[in-house]
């Protein structure tokens, strides 16, 4: 799962998949949920949210339930990136990859990391903007999610409808490049104006009590789930990871630049999903470079970023076919 998301994201896909003989397993990572171990200060410690590790947390807790193989390991949001590099590392372990939202175009290459003058040119633009990863690196972000003015429950509904395929203006398409002028064409939560937190950039798209009713991938119930859990635990944990986008951080993850994925592997999200494109140029190397056994990108109707939950069914359908295929 990605952020800010729990294993409970995956709620609409455990099921069928086992009814379909599969022992289908997913956890909260690391800074999330009932997790422990892990550091959740701002001033902590960094270190275990480095991306090798969360590849590990995975490998330890499928040792743990007495597993020496799966038959995939599937992705969404930031989780796709460990899954993405779980394959990498360890294509004895993983047999095959599902990425969801997020494609991985390959390991970073040398000295080309920095991100950072990109992000600065954003608030130089006529209308000041800063990039969502700046911004969840900043102290204030957890702070500001938390105790959102309007209740941490009515931030997330926000939040996740904004990123939603009900939200009518997500209407994603590819950019030219990773510049500030094409970056700024995204949607606010991604490239957010300047002075407003996270909070009070989703309040402005808060759906009407018409639009909650009738929502059916997100009930108040499955709502309230992720609000207790953020309200217990904070977003630090999760914003971490964030964090772990540095250049000194990253730097390790070049050893690997020009390795490739060589086990079958799939993409499936919404066409709704500017995740897809907010990194330009990575859909396209993912399926002709980073995988070399590529099995085909599946953009469904009627969702955005959150694909499982949108369109479980779909899901569902394509990763058994995906599952069966090989």
């Amino acid at each position: 799962h990605g952020f800010p998301e729990l294993a409970y994201s995956w709620r609409k896909v455990l099921l069928p998949l086992a009814a379909a003989g599969y022992h289908a397993i997913a956890p909260d990572q690391r800074g999330y949920g009932r997790t422990t171990g892990w550091d959740p200060a701002y001033d902590g410690d960094l270190d275990s949210y480095r991306l090798p590790n969360l590849v590990d947390d995975v490998i330890a807790l499928l040792a743990a339930l007495g597993h020496r193989d799966v038959a995939a390991v599937v992705g969404h949001d930031f989780g796709a990136s460990v899954a993405a590099w779980g394959a990498l590392l360890r294509p004895d372990l993983f047999g095959k990859l599902a990425l969801m939202s997020a494609p991985f175009g390959g390991p970073p290459a040398p000295g080309a990391l920095s991100r950072q003058a990109v992000f600065d040119a954003l608030a130089t633009l006529p209308r000041p903007r800063k990039h969502y990863q700046d911004y969840y690196c900043g102290r204030d972000a957890d702070t500001n999610m938390r105790h959102a003015p309007q209740g941490i429950a009515a931030f997330l509904r926000a939040y996740y409808h904004h990123k939603s395929a009900d939200w009518v203006d997500n209407k994603p398409f590819k950019l030219a490049g990773f510049t500030a002028g094409e970056l700024a064409k995204m949607p606010t939560y991604y490239i957010m104006d300047l002075a407003p937190g996270m909070a009070e950039t989703v309040a402005k798209e808060m759906p009407s009590a018409a639009e909650i009713a009738a929502c059916r991938w997100l009930t108040d119930a499955e709502l309230a789930v992720y609000a207790g859990e953020f309200a217990r635990t904070g977003f630090q944990g999760g914003l971490q990871w964030y964090r772990c986008r540095t250049p000194k951080i990253l730097e390790e993850l070049t050893q690997h630049h020009g390795r490739t994925i060589d086990v079958p592997a799939t993409f499936i999200s919404g066409k709704s999903d500017w995740g897809v494109y907010q990194t330009p140029g990575a859909l396209e190397r993912m399926a002709s470079h980073a995988c070399t056994q590529w099995r085909g990108t599946h953009l469904l109707d009627g969702a955005g970023h959150w694909v499982q939950q949108e369109q479980p069914e779909e899901v569902v359908r394509l990763l058994l076919e995906f599952l069966r295929s090989t």
